[in-house]
């Protein structure tokens, strides 16, 4: 990796024209993040009841004693064996956070659309303490565009990311934020998909400043050529253009097994 070099002098005049356009994107965030807050909302009147570790759990309660939620769409399907990295890596970013969320009125949770036994393996495996729930048994997933019928499959045609596209798999990934006001009533604020997924992947910030950036020069462009689940970096597996992990020998279907 060839980069030119200069003197402290030559070097402290690059990065002040540069501190600059960094003050300018701090400011478009800000207003960026002023407007994101600023949309309209939609109250939620269909009764979502998921299925938890210890029983139904109402959307409502996700809340606990808090008046936001954020929900992480985790990417997982019923039987799904394999696990899928991005969204791995996203939850991940919470474990040192979540008191800190909670303190400032915000419940983090992710729901997803494998059944709870399924979905409580994968959550002892990695050891994650954020509350986790399926909606197997509910539409949660279908009206919040992550989770696609197996007649849009069949059609490659699909609402995703607030377009029409061909989702190619029957669960993608997302994020969606709600509040609950002193009436109880549930409203949904803000939901983002695809890459504005990247917003919550902290550790882009500090790539985004290593000399090699983010380093995703491998078949996939993204993640998915360098991202693991966190206890597998030193083991062998491959991972699906779609983000999925998979461990040597799992049996699935990919691999030719069951």
């Amino acid at each position: 990796m060839q980069h030119e070099i200069v003197s402290r002098e030559e070097w402290l005049k690059a990065r002040i024209a540069l501190l600059a356009k960094e003050k300018a994107f701090t400011r478009s965030r800000d207003e960026l993040g002023a407007q994101r807050r600023a949309l309209p909302w939609v109250r939620i009147d269909k009764p979502y009841v998921f299925d938890g570790p210890a029983g139904k759990v109402m959307l409502a309660e996700l809340f606990g004693s808090r008046s936001q939620l954020f929900i992480k769409h985790f990417m997982m399907a019923p039987g799904q064996i394999t696990q899928c990295v991005g969204c791995s890596l996203e939850v991940d970013h919470v474990e040192g956070l979540i008191e800190h969320l909670e303190n400032h009125d915000v419940t983090y949770a992710a729901v997803a659309r494998a059944p709870i036994e399924e979905i409580e393996a994968v959550r002892r495996r990695m050891n994650w303490r954020f509350p986790w729930v399926s909606s197997y048994h509910n539409d949660f997933n279908y009206d919040f565009n992550v989770s696609f019928t197996p007649a849009a499959i069949a059609a490659g045609k699909a609402c995703y990311n607030f377009r029409e596209i061909n989702p190619g798999m029957e669960d993608l990934s997302g994020d969606s934020v709600f509040f609950k006001d002193e009436a109880g009533q549930i409203f949904h604020t803000y939901s983002v998909y695809g890459r504005g997924g990247e917003d919550f992947l902290g550790i882009y910030r500090f790539l985004d400043v290593m000399p090699k950036g983010r380093d995703e020069n491998g078949p996939y462009h993204s993640l998915a050529d360098w991202a693991r689940p966190r206890h597998m970096y030193d083991k062998p597996g491959t991972v699906e253009a779609n983000g999925r992990y998979h461990a040597p020998g799992c049996g699935c279907a990919v691999h030719g097994g069951a």
